[in-house]
């Protein structure tokens, strides 16, 4: 545990995932080059990006139970083995029909991927660590967007597609074979409860059934389904078409999320680590962050200036890491022997609300710029303001989850631990007047013999 080979195999496992985000965003990079090859609109651009990002989210319930069956390295080999098929399908793909095809793909290799490192993590390093080293990986993966937004997108305008695309698969044939090189199974997972009788779906299916899971299912949709939209399809669009940026800017405009990645994950996850009991209000502030961001650039009168556009894309690149947070909840609030599927089931939160806003946006710009218009028409900045009350829609449908299931978990806590989470604002004044302790943590003067939070 913390040693050196378990610092390589964490090296070698980010590595995987950073390769994976590549993947995953090569396609919006290439996304009004896509338009023209293929002469797509909008709507249908987006449902190849909806297609590829449903595949990722609803298969990571059933990825989750694999992992608890077979772990980590076999699924991570298949994973980059699928992603460097598809991106070969794409890269010779003649008709838009085929290329979603060859996207399914890597949808199916994405999925394998990201959960297999975060569970092989606990057999590598101590519990202490683990918040902080989930930011990480989420942090050091993110910087595939960066790839994919500044060498994926040179070589794509100087050599065009094919060789472009072929360049991506190269870089799954090495992270394959790194895999397949050093990546190995950690200390077994301590049992915390037994496993139940009745095989992975009973597992499974508890697994579902608890309000903590359900907790990181919503808090994930919360958070990452805004980034996702605009990391995988269309920030790259509106940046370069609706807002009218140099292929270059834009590119550096998208390398905020990893920007925010840097600033926030770290800073999250000393948080979570610290104030493990405060994890939905943090949530909740970053949620607040982000769709504030996006607000300010559907309200703001005309096309924003440059400054603004750039800080509202950090503010909602946080929310990326925000997310990671989702994934605590389910490790957390799960036995050890369910930590694969519960956190499949919360992982799979911003990736389903991702896809139904992608399709949302394309289906609101081709409503707003009609059939047959042009590039500059249909990605026009006033489509994009009405086309991004998507993602609206979505958060609102998470917030609400979020708070019912918090409600939930918090009972669960009191009726088998006798916890009682105070409100937010009361814990904060409690602390800012520095109120003082009884003997064994609660509160003086409540009148409750529980452990007050």
């Amino acid at each position: 545990m913390n040693s050196r080979r378990a610092w390589l195999v964490f090296g070698v496992g980010v590595l995987a995932y950073l390769v994976a985000v590549t993947q995953r965003s090569t396609f919006g990079v290439a996304g009004v080059a896509a338009t023209e090859r293929f002469d797509a609109t909008a709507a249908a651009l987006s449902a190849v990006a909806v297609v590829q990002v449903a595949v990722y989210g609803l298969l990571q319930v059933p990825v989750g139970a694999l992992l608890d069956l077979f772990g980590s390295r076999r699924i991570l080999l298949i994973g980059a083995a699928l992603m460097g098929l598809g991106q070969l399908v794409v890269a010779f793909s003649p008709v838009l029909v085929l290329a979603g095809a060859g996207r399914v793909l890597v949808g199916c290799g994405d999925a394998f991927t990201f959960l297999s490192v975060i569970r092989l993590l606990p057999g590598w390093f101590t519990p202490r660590l683990l918040p902080q080293l989930l930011q990480w990986v989420g942090m050091l993966g993110s910087l595939g967007q960066v790839v994919s937004a500044f060498p994926f997108a040179l070589l794509l305008r100087e050599s065009g597609w094919q060789l472009a695309f072929l360049t991506s698969v190269a870089l799954s044939v090495l992270a394959t074979a790194l895999v397949a090189l050093f990546v190995r199974a950690g200390e077994p997972l301590p049992l915390t409860t037994p496993i139940p009788a009745g095989g992975r779906l009973v597992i499974l299916t508890s697994a579902l059934r608890r309000p903590g899971t359900q907790l990181g299912f919503w808090a994930h949709t919360l958070l990452a389904s805004l980034p996702n939209l605009l990391s995988v399809l269309w920030g790259y669009p509106y940046l370069t078409v609706a807002v009218g940026l140099p292929i270059g800017t834009a590119a550096l405009t998208m390398g905020l999320f990893v920007a925010a990645s840097i600033i926030g994950g770290p800073t999250i996850g000393y948080l979570v680590a610290r104030f493990p009991w405060r994890r939905s209000n943090l949530v909740l502030g970053v949620g607040a962050l982000s769709y504030g961001a996006l607000l300010v650039l559907v309200l703001w009168p005309g096309v924003p200036p440059l400054g603004v556009i750039m800080a509202a894309f950090l503010a909602i690149g946080v929310a990326g890491p925000g997310s990671m947070v989702g994934l605590d909840f389910a490790r957390t609030f799960n036995p050890s022997h369910a930590g694969g599927s519960a956190s499949g089931i919360a992982n799979s939160g911003g990736f389903i609300g991702a896809f139904v806003g992608m399709f949302l946006v394309g289906v609101l710009l081709d409503a707003r710029g009609g059939k047959g218009a042009a590039i500059d028409v249909l990605y026009s900045y006033d489509a994009f303001r009405i086309a991004f009350l998507a993602p609206f829609a979505i958060g609102l449908v998470a917030l609400v989850g979020l708070l019912i299931s918090r409600r939930r978990t918090r009972a669960r806590m009191f009726l088998e631990d006798g916890i009682i989470i105070a409100p937010f604002w009361v814990a904060l004044f409690r602390r800012v007047r520095g109120g003082r302790r009884g003997p064994k943590g609660t509160d003086e003067g409540d009148g409750s013999s529980s452990t007050v939070r």
